[in-house]
This record gives C-alpha cells, structure tokens and sequence, in this order.
C-alpha cells in the first residue's frame, strides 16, 4: 500500500508537536539557519526533541535549509547538516544543488524545494537521477501536469494544498532584492506582491488605483485530495511555517479528518504514520487566517485567483449589514456573533477596515468602536473569540496509537505481551503466586479493565485478552506495575525499531536537461557551479543576489493581470489602453510584459523615479 503524507509546517517546537498531536504524519521546520523564511529558525536541540517526539508516533522531521548559499557560507551550512542529521531529522529540504557536492555530506535524505523551480517531467527526473528522494513541486501545476510528471518518475512528489501563494514561481521572484536588498532565496523576502499598486497605460492613464494586483487569495485543495492521491502525489503540504499554533492545529486536524475520510478502508493507500487522532473542536478554515480561497491552477485557469482589496485576512462571511445607527449594527446572516469577535469589512476607500464586538443583545452587535458602515455592505469575521478558546484549551487533540494486549499464563507466573498496530511487540515475563479468584465471573472483566487503563501515554487498548487455565486474582497495583513496565518495554522496542530514511545513491553522471543556466537557476556558490558542469551544462551565469543582470526579469507569473481584469486577448478581452502597461508603487514603476503564447505574465525592473 502506498503510504499518503499530511505534511504540516512548524514555526517552533510548539508548533511542530501540536502539529503532531491533530494528526501530521510529518512537519518541516526551519534550520537555525539558511532557511527560506529567515525568521522561523529553530535550534538543533529543538529540532532533536521535536524529531524524538514525532518518531514515537512514526512521523517526520523534514528540516528546512532551502536558501541559496555563498562561498563564505558553505563550511557553516556543512556543519550545519551534519548536527541537523546527528539530532534525527528525516530529511533535508534544500534549493542550493552545492549541497550535493559537499565532501562531508552525511546519509540524509534530500528533498528538492519548491524554490528550485520544478514544473517539468525532464527536470523532476534529473532530480531524481541526481539523489533526491522527493520533490516539492512548483504551486503552478494543474492536475493533468502532475500526473504527466508522475508517470514519467518514480521519485516521491510533493504538492502544497493550504496556505499563502507566492505570485512569482517559487524561486524566480528576484523583487524583493532588487528594491530592498531583501532576497527571497535567503529568507528575507519583503513581500512585495502584498503592496498596493495603481495600474498605468503606457500614455501614464491610470486604469486601477491603489489596488493589490500582485497579492493572490489562499490555496485550499479540500476538495481535491482524492484527485491528488490518485494523480501520483505522496506527500500533501500545509504552508505556513509563520503561523501561530492555533494555525497549525486547525488546518491539521482539517485535512486529517479529509485523509482519513479517503483513507478508510482504503485497500491502495495508507497514512504515513501511526496513531489515530480525536478532535475536541470542529476544524474550520475559514476561521484562521485567509485572504479568501482558491484551487489556483489545479482545475484549469481562473479570473478569481486575486485578493485586490487587501493583503490581510478575511476569515469567513458571516452576513450583510442589515442595519445600523449610532451605537449598533444587525446582521443578515445565520453565523452567531459573540462578544470579543473581531468583523472586518472592505470600506468605501477600498480598503479592509475592522472592528472588534464589545458585546452582543439578541440581534444587536455593539461594536467596540462603532465603525461607519452602509446598509448591505459584506461583513467578515477575522477573529472568533469562541473558535481560539477551544483552541487554546490545555488538549484540543488527542492522538493515540492502538494496542492488543494479551495476558497469558506460564509456569511460574503470566507473561504480558503488548502489539500495536504497527506490529511492534513487547513481551515481559512477571513471576507471582497465583490466587484462585473468589469471584470467577468478576475476574476476568477486572483484568481487562485494569490492563487497559493506558492513562496519559500515547497508547489505546484495541482488544485485550486474557488466556489462563482457572481465574486468578491480582491486585490493582500488581497490574499497574505489569502494564507500566510493558509498555515502557514497548515504548523502547518502537524506538529502536524506527529506521530514518538515508540518501538515494545519486547518478554522476546523469546529464541535466539544458546546456545552459541563466540567473533563474540561483548558482551563487562555486560547488552549485561544479554540480551543474559535473551533469553536463557548459555555460552557468551567476545567481542575481551575485551579479544582478542588467535586463532581469523580477517575477516570472503564471498570473495574468489583464486576465484577472477581463483584458486577456486570448478571451476576446478589449484593450485597456496602449501598452506596455505599468504597476506604480510610491516613486517607481514596473513595466508588465505578457507572454501570451504562455500564458505568463513577467514584472520587469523598475524605470525612471515618478511623482506618485
């Protein structure tokens, strides 16, 4: 059966164990450097305890190192990896392909990023070929591409189903360097696509004003798990390693719930890891942070993908104003209100105003701060003060492995013998005098019912037997001893038993599927350089973060603007004015070219300084 991965993001080890606990089968986490978002770095003993918890339930550790690297910082990043692999981590996400060619590299399994631009079948098998034992693949991919890549590989793929959409193919975004110094290949990425821009004609005409034509809504593949599966994709990824705990818990348990759906009695398929988990809430996506949601490109392209209005999180609709006055408002909806909510809705200026409700009467919502509202206008709920409390309860999960326990007598005593579901056994010996049960009948129902009173470990009694010749008697602290020393027993044999997975032997030789590399492929360290040259590729230009090219290109987009605006001349659009257009923020613009026979839309450098 092949084995399906819920992949959650960890932000620390808080997250990464509450991740854990509503039902990851792995998390990534960010090393304490190089990683790709610079502020969620995590220290090697935090990584160590995180990977030594997940591993009891056999879930993963995949370690973030996905940043471009300089020359200066290779023999860091070397030492690095060796204490990442020392402390347990699973696997290595990584975008820099110098990392192959470290002399020191340990046994760690190698996961190609994201950031590494993979999107075709030719380039995924060369990763493939070079020792990569998965890649994440690009966001951009529809359905029909990801099962082209999959029949033409065997390596374990990956694809996001949650979170944040960069505008830019993941690793092709070279803005945020080019206006602030801030590289998105180090994890300093400045966000660029969240700002407002006014659109521009080439005559200076503003056709948009103030709107955030860069900044797309949030992915949310629920309905598209089983089409996934089935497509090839092994591991299913949730974005989000910025996130708060409550976060991560919600949109874990979401999908988990989604899997096993899918997963149950399923005789193809099985989830990556053990344990079965229980919610102490309703997982609902809607009510953590989001900008609205959307499949992307997965079913084919849409106009819907943008969130013009506002970079920040929307929530989920509760209603539209049905009235309002001074001190009060109702809404025309089903969705309860409670006191302590936080409300947003989109202003007459456009922009995302909110609120927070001081108190609810009946119908009446008073707001903290009465904002000024228009009768029918959206409304939205950012903040449900209820949902965060059930969230912040001291358990919102419980996630427990199943056991069949067996009681069997011997010679000169019984022998316990514990199996889980993984068929991981523990079997201890316990000599005792055997004492006849004065009560028969109550005997073997007391046995049971002690033995399966497994408390706060991680374990559920499935079936518990007992085998004897007659009924015994023992007392309670005779079988909570037995039962605590076999479960530590079994507790060590899991432990012992778990196997990380090692690095697939690469080919050397495998030839790269160009010639040559430009700025796009981020060679930025002279062992990246040699990897290239080593798999046949003549002629490599230096990463943008090393030499800038003059004519750069600072997003390559699947996004189109005019398609988005209904301009898009494939579809009949009209034309909004001459070209080339422009996107203006503050003192500069950016030219937008459009590669219409891909259906790519590319940001160029910015001109001349403008009065806004």
């Amino acid at each position: 059966m092949r084995t399906i991965e819920l992949l959650s993001p960890a932000k620390n080890l808080d997250c990464g164990m509450a991740a854990i606990n509503h039902g990851a089968d792995a998390v990534y986490i960010g090393a304490p450097r190089f990683s790709a978002r610079a502020a969620a770095g995590v220290s090697v003993a935090d990584i160590e305890q995180l990977a030594r918890y997940a591993h009891r339930f056999r879930a993963k550790v995949l370690v973030a190192l996905n940043t471009v690297l300089t020359d200066a910082q290779l023999p860091e990043a070397e030492r690095l990896i060796r204490q990442l692999y020392e402390a347990g981590a699973d696997a290595l996400i990584v975008q820099d392909m110098g990392i192959l060619q470290m002399p020191g590299l340990p046994p760690i399994a190698l996961h190609a990023s994201t950031q590494a631009d993979n999107r075709t079948a030719e380039k995924v098998r060369f990763l493939e070929q070079a020792g990569f034992s998965r890649v994440v693949l690009a966001r951009e991919l529809s359905l029909e591409q990801i099962r082209h890549i999959a029949a033409r590989t065997q390596v374990e793929l990956e694809v996001f189903i949650h979170g944040a959409l960069c505008v830019s193919y993941s690793g092709r975004c070279y803005m945020s360097q080019a206006a602030c110094g801030r590289s998105a290949n180090r994890g300093e990425c400045a966000q660029m696509c969240r700002l407002p821009y006014d659109l521009l004609d080439a005559d200076g005409r503003v056709l948009v004003r103030g709107k955030h034509l860069l900044s797309l809504k949030d992915l949310n593949q629920s309905d598209h798990l089983q089409e996934l599966i089935e497509a090839g994709v092994t591991s299913l990824k949730i974005e989000g390693r910025l996130k708060e705990k409550e976060y991560v818990q919600n949109i874990t348990a979401h999908y988990r719930r989604r899997l096993d759906a899918i997963l149950e009695g399923s005789t193809t398929h099985r989830a990556a890891s053990s344990g079965r988990t229980v919610f102490f809430f309703d997982p609902a996506p809607a009510k953590s942070f989001n900008r609205g949601f959307t499949d992307y490109f997965l079913t084919g392209r849409r106009p819907d993908i943008m969130q013009p209005d506002t970079p920040k999180s929307l929530g989920e609709p509760v209603g539209r104003v049905a009235a309002c006055n001074a001190r009060s408002l109702r809404l025309q909806g089903k969705a309860p209100i409670h006191n302590g909510d936080g409300l947003c809705f989109v202003n007459r200026r456009g922009e995302l105003e909110g609120f927070r409700v001081n108190r609810v009467e009946g119908a009446d919502i008073f707001p903290l701060e009465m904002p000024r509202l228009q009768p029918g206008a959206a409304v939205y709920r950012n903040r449900d003060a209820d949902f965060e409390r059930q969230l912040q309860q001291p358990s919102s999960a419980e996630r427990r492995i199943r056991l069949d326990i067996c009681l069997q007598e011997a010679d000169d005593g019984f022998l316990l013998r514990l199996t889980d579901e993984d068929g991981t056994e523990a079997s201890l010996p316990f000599a005792c005098d055997k004492q006849p049960a004065r009560n028969p009948e109550r005997a073997q129902a007391a046995v049971q019912e002690q033995l399966s009173k497994l408390g706060n470990t991680i374990y559920t009694a499935r079936h518990v037997e007992v085998r004897w010749a007659q009924p015994y008697f023992f007392p309670n602290a005779v079988l909570n001893d037995w039962r605590r020393q076999a479960v530590e027993r079994l507790d060590a044999v899991r432990e012992q038993a778990y196997r990380r997975p090692m690095r697939r032997p690469g080919n050397p030789s495998a030839p790269y599927p160009a010639s040559s590399l430009d700025y796009t492929a981020n060679v930025t360290n002279h062992l990246a350089r040699d990897f290239y040259q080593a798999h046949g590729v003549q002629a490599v230009e230096p990463g943008f973060e090393v030499q800038p090219p003059s004519r750069a290109t600072l997003m390559h987009c699947k996004h189109c603007i005019k398609y988005a605006l209904g301009w898009c001349p494939r579809q009949g659009g009209p034309a909004p004015g001459p070209e080339p257009l422009y996107l203006r923020h503050g003192g500069q613009r950016y030219r937008l070219a459009f590669d219409c026979a891909r259906c790519e839309m590319r940001v160029m450098p910015p001109t001349s300084p403008l009065t806004p």
